[in-house]
């Protein structure tokens, strides 16, 4: 009997329901569906999500052009053949290849060649197991799960309670990533990952950036000497940055937005970028028919399964859960998400054993997310970080020790580029032999923090560690330099 023919009347019935179709959610249902269950993802906007369109993907591609140009200006030979200023009409359109155009036929094909189900629309809970979706067009449609519901809607921009913020029509990241045209004048409010990446970005597409920090630093979550090197960098750039900048109120005039500030200053621009952090996009779920807040993050354990709800079929994966705020780490969780549920409902009794008795740091729990989980930011220089920081190793009560090394000093560095500048360093657990954070800056640091993660996640003892010997001349190098710092 088909699919089709097994549904209710009136009813779409899957034995999985995915309420979201981004990276996130096509994994939780890609591993589902493999193991052998039906699966439907309901997504109300462009399949592919967040990171497809609005976020990885469009930002990286209005990022590279700069940092090409950059890294032929920093060696001799190259630098010559660098002639006028970025095109800009140019990598415009190159960004608009990198998100589809907006349109989302070819990650539709790949869910029918999957053999997932696709039903468009906002889903609202009704019950256990049970959704109302609602099209465009006011129509409705009932769809139920036999077992489990995955939420995997991710988060969206939050807007500060600033007054007359709201009215003032701020860019939020969409607007960022899609713009059609740069603007003369770019205020951005944040110094989180977005504010940084698109104060590159659009001063490398030509407009003038203010910045304005309510903190006292960039990139609270980084190691402080990363948000100071990237400060540096981005006044080298040309951008007005300020920091202790709280903003007292907003609006829009025929000139432009004004921002003041509680010092009594003005930052007048032709637009504004909020990037102040995002919330987890649970406030129209239905979720109080659950008996959850609607609006708070979803808690899970690291099977992906929300405890709140009686019964073990709900489950959510990504940014909704508030446990990870990247696109690399959500699809981890849901590929564990799409196993557990394949494992705990599918018909293999040896995978419904496994899982049952599955530990920590077995493919079906999401045991990274608080020791191992990597963050890049594509600023000049770039950032990369994996663990754990100094402070907050100390705050979770380990008793650590940290080596640095100036990336510079190594001769693949020096190769690389002229003037290369960069820091490395290791948090250092010595009582276990271990490294619990790795950090890392300068040209293509991103390339670096894979094997940090290596380090981390796989615990790997610093003592063997010493025998995994970096090719010369790379970057890599720093590495060795870094452990015999550390004393060996």
């Amino acid at each position: 009997m088909s699919e089709a023919e097994r549904q209710p009347s009136g009813v779409r019935e899957y034995d999985v329901v995915v309420l979201g179709a981004g990276a996130t959610g096509e994994n939780v249902a890609d591993r589902a569906r493999r193991g052998g269950l039906s699966v439907v993802v309901v997504e109300d906007e462009l399949v592919g999500g967040e990171c497809s369109y609005w976020a990885c993907m469009p930002s990286k591609a209005l990022l590279r052009p700069g940092a090409v140009l950059a890294a032929a200006r920093a060696v001799p030979g190259a630098a010559g053949a660098v002639t006028g200023r970025l095109d800009v009409a140019a990598a415009l359109a190159r960004r608009n290849t990198f998100a589809s155009h907006w349109d989302d036929h070819g990650q539709v094909e790949w869910l029918d060649g999957a053999g997932i189900a696709l039903v468009r629309g906002r889903a609202r809970f009704a019950g256990p197991r049970t959704v109302v979706v609602e099209d465009d067009m006011g129509l409705e449609t009932v769809v139920r799960a036999r077992h489990a519901v995955v939420v995997a809607t991710g988060s969206e921009p939050a807007l500060p309670d600033v007054d007359g913020l709201a009215g003032a029509a701020p860019w939020t990241s969409r607007e960022a990533t899609s713009a059609q045209e740069v603007p003369a004048s770019l205020t951005i409010l944040g110094g989180g990952v977005v504010a940084v990446e698109m104060a590159v970005a659009y001063t490398d597409l030509g407009a003038a950036v203010t910045v304005l920090v309510r903190g006292d630093r960039l990139l609270a979550r980084a190691e402080p000497f990363a948000g100071r090197e990237v400060a540096d960098a981005l006044v080298a750039l040309g951008v007005d940055l300020r920091t202790g900048a709280a903003v007292a109120s907003v609006h829009r005039g025929p000139d432009g937005v004004h921002v003041t500030l509680a010092d009594g200053g003005e930052v007048v621009s032709e637009q504004l970028l909020v990037a102040t952090g995002r919330t987890p996009r649970t406030a129209d779920l239905g979720l109080e028919i659950l008996g959850l807040h609607p609006g708070a993050r979803l808690e899970v354990d690291e099977s992906m399964a929300v405890g709140a709800v009686a019964g073990g079929w709900l489950f959510a994966a990504g940014d909704v859960t508030g446990r990870t705020a990247t696109t690399h780490q959500g699809k981890y969780d849901g590929r564990v998400a799409g196993d557990v549920v394949a494992a705990r409902f599918g018909t293999s009794e040896a995978d419904r054993h496994a899982e049952g008795s599955a530990a920590r740091w077995s493919r079906y729990r999401a045991s990274a997310d608080g020791v191992g989980a990597p963050q890049v930011v594509f600023s000049r220089p770039e950032v990369a970080w994996v663990g754990l920081t100094e402070q907050a190793a100390r705050d979770a009560g380990l008793d650590v020790r940290v080596v640095q090394h100036a990336v510079s000093a190594v001769s693949g560095a020096a190769v690389a580029a002229d003037g290369y500048a960069g820091t490395a360093q290791l948090v250092l657990d010595d009582a276990r032999g271990l490294v619990v954070g790795a950090t890392f800056t300068g040209p293509d640091a991103a390339e670096l923090v894979h094997a940090a993660t290596v380090a981390v996640v796989g615990q790997v003892p610093l003592d063997r560690l010493w025998h995994a010997v970096p090719a010369y001349p790379t970057v890599s190098e720093v590495w060795l330099r870094l452990l015999e710092a550390a004393g060996l």
